[in-house]
C-alpha cells in the first residue's frame, strides 16, 4: 500500500508541476537579463531591494507606528478617497458633494491628474483620463481648488518619509528640525500631530481641498459600519471624525502600489516579462544612465532633494500664481537658502499616463526629460548656476539609448491594471471620483 501511494503521489507532482519547457522559460535568463541582474546585485546587494510588496501584505508595506494598517481601515480609505460626498466645505454651493481626492489622483492617470494642474471644486468634467477637466464657467480663478504646483502621484507613497515636491509634510525623518517652520493656523500645522508624512498629507488635504465629514454622511451611509470595523479600539465619541478618516485613506495610499508592472514580474522571476529592448533600457538606468543614483528602493523614488533648473507651472492655462515659496521648492518650507530651488525626486511608475513632467508640467513625454538629463542644460533661467545639483551633468546617452531607456520606464514599470483600486460605486450611492453632471456624463453614472 506504501508503494501504491508513493507512486501516486509521484504522479500527482507530476502534474502539477509546470512543463519543462514552461519552466525554463519562467526561470532561464539570456545573457542581458543576467546582465541586469548582476547590475542591481552589484549596486544594491539583491534584486529584492527593488520588490514591491502585494497590496494585502501589511507585515512588508511600510507604515506609521501610529497608524497600522489593517484590512478594514484600507477598506473604509479606499472609499473615503474616492468618495464625493464629502466635499461639504466648498466655496460655492454648485461644487457641493461634486469633488474628492481622487478628482487629482486618479488611476486612469496613473493616481496623478490626467491635466496639467490637478482641479477639485470648481472643476466639472473629466473625459477619458481625467483630461476633459476644465473650470467652470461660474467660479471665479481665485476660488477654484488649484494648486501652483503639477499634482504628485499617489503611487509608492509608502515609501516616501515626507510628502510634496517641497516635503513639508511629515513630522519625522527628514523634518526632524524643521519645526520652526509648522506655521499654526497653515496646512503644515498638521505636522505637530507627530504622524509621517503620508498621514500628514492626508490630515491638511482634507481641510485644504474642503472636504469634510458630518453626521450626515455617517448616518445615511454604510459608513458607520466602516468606522467601526476600522477604529474598534477608538471610543465612539471620537470615532467617526476627519482625522480616522484622514488615517483611513492614508493607510489606504500605502497600499495602492504598481506591483503587477512587467519589472516586478522580471523581479519575481518571470524571464518572459520585458522585452530584450527593455532589458537594455534596465540596463541604461542602473548604469551609463545613471538614473538609480536617485530613483531607488521599491519605489525608484527616493528621499533626495534636487535642483534641475525646470520650469514651474507657466502658460495660460494656469489656474492661479505660483509663489516665490513654491518656486523655490523645499527652501521655500525650510527657509534655508541652500535648499532653493530643489524638488523631491518623484517616483517612475506609471508615468505613461499623463501628458505633462516634471514639478511645474514643462515636458510632454518621458522621453524629454531622460533628454533633458542627458544634455543636462537648465531650462529655468531664475535658477542660479550655483544652486543646480553637481548631479544635472551630461551622460552621454545615444538616441538609441535614450530610446531604449524610454520604453524601460514606459512600459517595463507600467501596472496596466490599476483600477483595481477604485470602488467601482460607493457607500453614499454618489458617483465615483466626480460627481458634477458633465463629470457624471462623461464616467457614465449620471
Amino acid at each position: 500500500m506504501r508503494i501504491i501511494k508513493n507512486v501516486a503521489l509521484l504522479v500527482l507532482s507530476v502534474f502539477m508541476l509546470p512543463s519543462c519547457q514552461d519552466n525554463q522559460e519562467y526561470y532561464s535568463q539570456t545573457p542581458l537579463q543576467e546582465d541586469l541582474e548582476n547590475q542591481i546585485i552589484t549596486l544594491f546587494g539583491s534584486t529584492d531591494v527593488l520588490l514591491l510588496p502585494q497590496s494585502d501584505d501589511f507585515n512588508n508595506i511600510p507604515s506609521d507606528e501610529n497608524n497600522p494598517l489593517t484590512a478594514a481601515k484600507v477598506k473604509l480609505g479606499k472609499f473615503l478617497f474616492h468618495e464625493t460626498s464629502i466635499a461639504k466645505s466648498p466655496m460655492k454651493e454648485e461644487g457641493m458633494s461634486t469633488y474628492s481626492c481622487a478628482s487629482c489622483h486618479h488611476a486612469a492617470a496613473g493616481f496623478q491628474s490626467g491635466l496639467l494642474q490637478g482641479i477639485g471644486e470648481g472643476g466639472i468634467g473629466f473625459g477619458i483620463h481625467g483630461e476633459g477637466r476644465v473650470k467652470s464657467p461660474n467660479y471665479d480663478e481665485s476660488d477654484i481648488d488649484v494648486q501652483p504646483i503639477r499634482s504628485p502621484s499617489v503611487l509608492n507613497s509608502a515609501y516616501q518619509q515626507v510628502m510634496l515636491w517641497n516635503g513639508q509634510f511629515g513630522a519625522k525623518g527628514l523634518n526632524v528640525g524643521t519645526e520652526a517652520q509648522w506655521t499654526p493656523d497653515t496646512p503644515k500645522a498638521a505636522n505637530l500631530q507627530g504622524f509621517e508624512g503620508v498621514e500628514t498629507q492626508a490630515i491638511a488635504g482634507l481641510s485644504v481641498h474642503r472636504l469634510m465629514l458630518d453626521k450626515d454622511i455617517i448616518a445615511n451611509s454604510n459608513y458607520k459600519a466602516l468606522f467601526d470595523e476600522g477604529f474598534p479600539n477608538v471610543i465612539e465619541s471620537e470615532r467617526y471624525t476627519l482625522l480616522n478618516g484622514a488615517l483611513a485613506i492614508a493607510a489606504f495610499e500605502r497600499t495602492v502600489l504598481p506591483n503587477d508592472s512587467p519589472f516586478q514580474h522580471w523581479l519575481n522571476g518571470d524571464t518572459q516579462a520585458m522585452s530584450e529592448d527593455e532589458i537594455k533600457g534596465g540596463i541604461l538606468f542602473f548604469d551609463k544612465a545613471k538614473c538609480y543614483t536617485c530613483h531607488s528602493g521599491p519605489g525608484l523614488n527616493g528621499m533626495s532633494f534636487h535642483a534641475l533648473g525646470m520650469h514651474d507651472l507657466t502658460g495660460e492655462n494656469v489656474l492661479t500664481v505660483v509663489d516665490d515659496a513654491t518656486k523655490k521648492g523645499r527652501g521655500g518650507f525650510t527657509g534655508k537658502a541652500e535648499d532653493d530651488y530643489k524638488f523631491k525626486t518623484p517616483q517612475l511608475y506609471n508615468l505613461l499616463d499623463v501628458s505633462f513632467y516634471g514639478h511645474g508640467g514643462s515636458f510632454e513625454s518621458v522621453r524629454d526629460v531622460i533628454s533633458y538629463k542627458n544634455n543636462a542644460v537648465a531650462e529655468n533661467k531664475l535658477v542660479p548656476s550655483g544652486q543646480i545639483s553637481s548631479s544635472f551633468e551630461p551622460l552621454g546617452l545615444t538616441e538609441t539609448e535614450i530610446d531604449l531607456l524610454t520604453l524601460f520606464v514606459e512600459r517595463s514599470l507600467y501596472d496596466s491594471n490599476l483600477k483595481r483600486y477604485q470602488p467601482e460605486a460607493l457607500p453614499s450611492g454618489n458617483c465615483v471620483i466626480n460627481a458634477d453632471s458633465q463629470s457624471s456624463q462623461d464616467m457614465g453614472c449620471d
